[in-house]
């Protein structure tokens, strides 16, 4: 006959499997005021800007300026060889005295033709042909200054001259270099007032004017700066329904550069209050987006419709799909299965010793999916 060793063995008690949440863990659904936003991005350029250019077919003597080098208006950025120029503008000096000259001698013979005439010792014809080459002689002088002053004009506008002030960004030749007519030579650009170009779909831009403030967000620069819209286009780009909309930035102390990139956000409009809940507490499966909640201790998957989002908050509406009342897992967790048993902690309790909980914290972006075990 057998025994019992060592008696009835004592009852185990049941093994608790529920996954526990902190008080932290979990949130409701708050209403709150979501801005309403209109965006748009683009890289930032000066609105001042010039390129210099070569004003003559001439060799390039000298470059005195270097990139990031800071110039001021009518400043001598380098030199080109003109010696054809100057050579030119003598030719035409000379040639302006040659019909001065003339017309001098004309005027004599014309005076002299007059007083003749006026004795019956010379011809009306005569008279006429001698005021004919008088005015000849006048035009040529006329034209002879024409051409002079052409010349220095070209001589002058030949000399390499920042337009503007500011900053050389670009240089384009090199000293030595034999330049053509209206080559670049440098680019020279004021950073103190920037500009972003961006494009607005047609359905949007009707609500932005001109003069409204906006919140610019730069690349390399952690706090949001103030500006303006400064001009809307009157039609849409070619082949697009977007149009384009230009906002000025202040940047007196040059810290920022052009090509930076920069997003742009117009607030268009107060709106009622929204509910919402963390933007990590949303995941995105096959195109749907759903939330975990607590129901009846057990863990429920929801799919939801999202609305706006709001970065500074880290906030997303809630349209459908979860009620106001609902209990909503506010981190991401790997692991989780519909219908697994759910503690909630009370708020200051610890979750203690997790071996059988398999939900472990991960820091998974907004638009990461749930992985499943």
């Amino acid at each position: 006959m057998g025994c019992n060793k060592g008696g009835d063995a004592a009852a185990k008690p049941k093994e608790d499997k529920a996954l526990r949440f902190t008080a932290q863990e979990v949130t409701q659904p708050k209403l709150m005021v979501l801005p309403e936003l209109v965006e748009f991005s683009g890289p930032l350029s000066a609105v001042h800007s010039a390129t210099v250019r070569s004003k003559a077919a001439a060799a390039l003597v000298s470059l005195d300026v270097a990139e990031g080098q800071r110039v001021r208006a009518g400043q001598q950025l380098g030199r080109l060889d003109l010696a054809d120029a100057l050579s030119r503008v003598d030719d035409r000096q000379a040639n302006l005295a040659s019909a001065r000259a003339q017309l001098a001698n004309a005027e004599r013979t014309h005076a002299n033709n007059e007083r003749l005439a006026s004795q019956n010792f010379i011809s009306a014809t005569a008279l006429e042909a001698s005021k004919s080459s008088l005015e000849s002689a006048r035009a040529a002088v006329r034209s002879a200054e024409a051409l002079l002053t052409g010349s220095k004009v070209q001589l002058r506008d030949a000399a390499l001259t920042a337009p503007i002030d500011g900053i050389v960004s670009k240089r384009h030749v090199v000293a030595g270099e034999k330049l053509a007519f209206d080559q670049p030579v440098v680019t020279i650009v004021d950073l103190r007032l920037l500009e972003i170009a961006g494009a607005v779909g047609t359905h949007e831009v009707s609500r932005l004017k001109v003069g409204m403030p906006v919140s610019v967000k730069v690349e390399g620069i952690d706090k949001p700066l103030d500006a303006k819209i400064s001009r809307i286009a009157p039609s849409a780009e070619s082949g697009t329904r977007s149009i384009g909309v230009f906002v000025r930035l202040e940047n007196p102390s040059e810290t920022l550069k052009a090509g930076q990139f920069s997003v742009a956000s117009v607030n268009v409009a107060d709106t009622p209050p929204a509910m919402t809940i963390p933007t990590v507490a949303v995941f995105t499966l096959s195109g749907q987006d759903y939330v975990w909640t607590v129901e009846n201790s057990k863990l429920t998957r929801r799919i939801v419709t999202t609305g706006r989002k709001d970065a500074a908050s880290g906030r997303v509406e809630v349209l459908s799909g979860l009620p106001k009342e609902a209990t909503v897992l506010a981190q991401r967790f790997d692991g989780l299965k519909e219908g697994s048993e759910v503690a909630v902690l009370k708020p200051g309790a610890s979750v203690g010793d997790k071996a059988t909980v398999p939900a472990v914290a991960s820091p998974a972006p907004a638009a990461a999916t749930d992985k499943k075990s």
